[in-house]
């Protein structure tokens, strides 16, 4: 199995899929015989994922010029007045909200406080459009994927793990 490895101060090793692409993030010191271990271990894991991220792809690319264009203008509306709901139950404040193309990820928090969402967002139930948001807005309070963060998400929305797995299902 072909992967990339990527080097940097970490302290575990992350296995990810981008583009069809199997990227491996590991720490500085650690020997390419122990990424290849654990490469090798994750196989059935990286196999699923990659054929996921396949579908998925197929499934966007039939999407037209004018779908994307009115799924954009959905999320700008639904995504923004979603936000704007769980930030005030969660007493929290960002700076803006964009909406892109990205086909990797369905939302990202940046340092500055700025959140974005990916408008294929809008082809999954509202319960997993709910779950984006909290967890994005949840990374107002910590920029990391830590059990406290995980928390933060659960008492906003106890049954975030369900909602966590209708994003798997496309």
């Amino acid at each position: 199995m072909d992967y990339e490895v990527r080097y940097s101060k970490r302290k575990s090793v992350a296995i990810k899929i981008e583009n069809g692409c199997v990227i491996v993030k590991a720490p500085m010191k650690m020997s390419k015989r122990e990424i290849k271990a654990i490469v090798e271990k994750h196989t059935e894991w990286i196999e699923k994922a990659l054929e996921r991220e396949k579908r998925k792809r197929e499934k966007y690319e039939i999407l037209s010029d004018e779908q994307i264009k009115q799924l954009k203008k959905q999320a700008r509306i639904y995504l923004g007045a979603l936000c704007e709901h769980y930030a005030a139950i969660m007493k929290l404040s960002y700076n803006r909200i964009t909406i892109t193309s990205a086909k990797t990820r369905f939302g990202s928090c940046s340092s500055s406080k700025n959140i974005s969402f990916s408008y294929l967002l809008m082809l999954y139930p509202e319960a997993a459009r709910e779950y984006v948001v909290v967890h994005e807005l949840a990374h107002l309070v910590e920029m990391n994927h830590s059990p406290r963060f995980y928390a933060i998400i659960e008492r906003y929305l106890p049954d975030y793990k369900d909602r966590r797995k209708l994003l798997k299902t496309k």
